[in-house]
Order: structure tokens, then C-alpha cells, then sequence
């Protein structure tokens, strides 16, 4: 069974045993201090303390030969390279997401910049010496506005789920340490795959849960839950297998 977890990702994955999951797609927090016109914040964004040792859990709590797509922030791009590349991650692709907006547009309190942001930049990084798809994704694709309505940096499940069906083969257990409301759980679902999500703030978490349980309710499967911890949470996903062709799709969640 799937999992979205209440905690602090570090904690929580040291509880999991060494390559344990297929896939990591996550979105950390970029290291700018962001605060949205609704004041909402995100946890870890003003320093990077908790940077390597997050990487070093991901990396090893993911299996050998395989990938972990992460969003990063361009202004803190030389600390992220970094924390990935003492853990023993390497880069095998940049990925550009195409906005039809821009984001300095959106934040009222945003000074002007040079350029407006109409992008967002992720990294496909290799552990081991993984076996590239048949058919690779372009490295320029679309990103639709969600609205951000459950979360100030809610990325769309429409983006993330091309990622996880082209890096991971169906049934496969897909890890988001900085799950925020449960994008890329969402995305995994709907890709037949199995999450685990942990999320640190109890706010966008609750949302994630909320969403997620509708999400199961549509096609009458269990919902996931944040009642064990560490190991626990692995033997949990690797319990039931993916969501097969002869039931119905989950209806649609923007975001």
C-alpha cells in the first residue's frame, strides 16, 4: 500500500533500508526565502542545513541503477550540484518545463527582474549505470498552472506523470521526500505505480491526504495513511500491487 508521511524526511528515511525505492521525483525547497501573496511559506527554504543530508538518505535509500528527477532552484544551482554530487549522483539530463505565465508576475512582492521567469528547471540524476527508456522524453516540456491552490509551489501532476511513467516501470515504488500536497503521489497513481510521500508541514499535509483519499475513494482502493514509521512504510508500499487496466481511472485532479 502507498504511504503519505507526516514528518521530517531525514528522520523518516533513515527508518528505510538501504535501496528500498525504484524512482525519487521530488521538489525541494529552492533555498530563496519564498513567501506567496497568501504569506505561505515552505519549510527549509531560507538555509540549507538539512541539503546534504536529505541527498545522502535519497541517495541511498534508492536502488542501484536508477534515477532521481529533482527541481531546484537556478539561484542555488551550484549547492544543489554539489549536495548531489558528494552523494554520488550524476547528472544525465536537464529537463525545462515551459510556463505560459511568468512567476515574478504572479508574486506581487516581487522586485522586476532582468527576465521573467517563464520556466522551471529539474535535473535527471543517475545512481549506478541505469538503462536509458526505449523512448526518452524531449528535454522541453509543458507545464501547466495549477493554481497553487493547496500549496504556494504546487507543481502539475500533468508534468510529473510523463517523468515517472518513462523512469520506472509499472508496480515500482516512487519516493517524494518534499512531497508538499502530493503532486507527484498523484502523478505516480495515476502511472500505475506505488508512492511514498513525506511531507513536513502538517498544513500541506493534511491537504495531501485529503486529496489523496479522494483520489483512492474514485476507484474504491485504500487511501494512504501516516500511521507507521520508517521500514514500516516500505514493507506498506510493497504490499499491493498497482492499480490494474480493468478498473476505472481516478477522476481528474489539477495540480
Amino acid at each position: 500500500m502507498s504511504r503519505f508521511i507526516l514528518g521530517n524526511c531525514i528522520d523518516v528515511m533513515r527508518g528505510f533500508p538501504d535501496r528500498a525505492v525504484d524512482l525519487i521525483v521530488t521538489d525541494p525547497p529552492y533555498l530563496v526565502g519564498f513567501k506567496d501573496r497568501q504569506g505561505r511559506q515552505i519549510a527549509g527554504d531560507v538555509t540549507d542545513e538539512w541539503l546534504q543530508p536529505a541527498t545522502l538518505e535519497m541517495y541511498r535509500v534508492l536502488k542501484k541503477d536508477a534515477l532521481m528527477v529533482s527541481f531546484y532552484g537556478w539561484k542555488r544551482v551550484d549547492r544543489f550540484m554539489a549536495a548531489w554530487k558528494a552523494a554520488g549522483f550524476y547528472a544525465v539530463g536537464q529537463l525545462v518545463f515551459t510556463k505560459n505565465y511568468a512567476s515574478n508576475r504572479r508574486n506581487a512582492r516581487a522586485r522586476r527582474g532582468f527576465v521573467d521567469y517563464c520556466h522551471e528547471g529539474a535535473y535527471v540524476l543517475a545512481k549506478g549505470r541505469p538503462v536509458p527508456p526505449l523512448k526518452p522524453l524531449p528535454d522541453v516540456l509543458p507545464f501547466p498552472y495549477t493554481g497553487n491552490t493547496l500549496h504556494p509551489t504546487q507543481k502539475p501532476v500533468e508534468a510529473l506523470q510523463p517523468l515517472i511513467e518513462s523512469f520506472s516501470a509499472p508496480g515500482a515504488i516512487v519516493l517524494d521526500p518534499f512531497a508538499g500536497s502530493g503532486s507527484t503521489c498523484v502523478a505516480a497513481y495515476r502511472a500505475g505505480r506505488r508512492y511514498i510521500g513525506i511531507e513536513m508541514l502538517a498544513q500541506y499535509h493534511r491537504a495531501g491526504t485529503e486529496r489523496l483519499a479522494a483520489m483512492h475513494r474514485a476507484v474504491n482502493t485504500p487511501a494512504a495513511n501516516g500511521s507507521q514509521t520508517g521500514e514500516g512504510y516500505i514493507q506498506g508500499a510493497g504490499s499491493a500491487g498497482p492499480r490494474t487496466k480493468s478498473k476505472p481511472r481516478p477522476r481528474q485532479l489539477n495540480g
